[in-house]
């Protein structure tokens, strides 16, 4: 068992996880390293391939790469704090620990990958040109990112941003011994991450999931989100750009600064779609 356990649930914010940072800033600097090597990576692939929203996502396998490492890219940053405080717990029992619960994080991020491409390609053969821009895609864009905005203020979002912010709880609440463990523990991490950010990554489709500039914006809030600590300000602040987004989309597309929009000149940059 790890020691601490019995420590009040108030010490189990982001204080505790900051202070792990600096006793682990080795750990902490890789896992910051991977993110950037994930950004240069991606960007590199992506480039010339956003087509705006519901742009293309190609072939299974080729989407699942791009996938686990934009997640790598946008999340590593954001559960730096919590790798870092469960290294400092498991006190090098196990040394590679770490890499095993960030492997399982990964993992469910991947499950939602597919999830996400299966929905994406079923509905897209089921609708056909129905989800058009010039027809349904517009609207669906525009009330994905508004229902990005209201999931923001629910209960399920506090609860699980909650969990995401609270390193220390979710690691004594939810603490498993050995390498199995550790995978256990960050698989379950990333699902408590996949239902605070889910939202967000589902706006990012409807603005262009193949755009680094989009991929950059979302990645902001969700770190923005997770480690600020104006909780409260942070997710309203959040709702609140959603909110103008998701209404510019459904008004006035061409005055959204960086959105591709199909069939039409884009303000920011011409690439051809995959």
């Amino acid at each position: 068992m790890v020691a601490g356990q019995s420590r009040p649930v108030a010490d189990s914010g982001l204080r505790p996880a900051f202070a792990a940072v600096r006793a682990r800033l080795g750990l902490v600097l890789a896992l910051f390293g991977l993110a950037a090597a994930g950004w240069w990576w991606i960007a590199r692939q992506m480039q010339g391939m956003d087509d705006g929203p519901w742009t293309s996502l190609g072939t299974f396998g080729w989407f699942l790469a791009i996938w686990v490492v934009m997640m790598a890219a946008m999340m590593f940053p954001s559960i730096a704090p919590t790798v870092a405080l469960y290294a400092r717990m498991t006190k090098g029992r196990l040394p590679l620990a770490p890499v095993a619960f960030t492997a399982g994080y990964l993992l469910t991020w991947a499950a939602a990958g597919v999830a996400a491409w299966t929905l994406a390609v079923g509905a897209n053969r089921l609708a056909g040109d129905v989800l058009a821009w010039e027809n349904a895609g517009r609207v669906l864009a525009g009330v994905t990112v508004l229902v990005a905005a209201g999931y923001e203020l629910t209960p399920l979002k506090n609860v699980c941003l909650g969990k995401c912010r609270s390193p220390l709880g979710f690691l004594l609440g939810s603490w498993r011994d050995g390498w199995h463990g550790a995978l256990r523990m960050g698989a379950k991490n990333g699902a408590w991450c996949v239902g605070c950010c889910w939202a967000l990554m589902a706006s990012l489709f409807a603005l262009g999931v193949m755009s680094i500039t989009w991929m950059a914006f979302v990645a902001g809030l969700i770190a923005i989100e997770k480690t600020l600590p104006w909780r409260r300000t942070a997710t309203y602040g959040t709702a609140a750009v959603l909110l103008v987004l998701g209404v510019l989309i459904l008004t006035a597309p061409q005055v959204v600064p960086w959105l591709t929009v199909p069939g039409e000149q884009p303000m920011m940059m011409d690439m051809p779609g995959m």
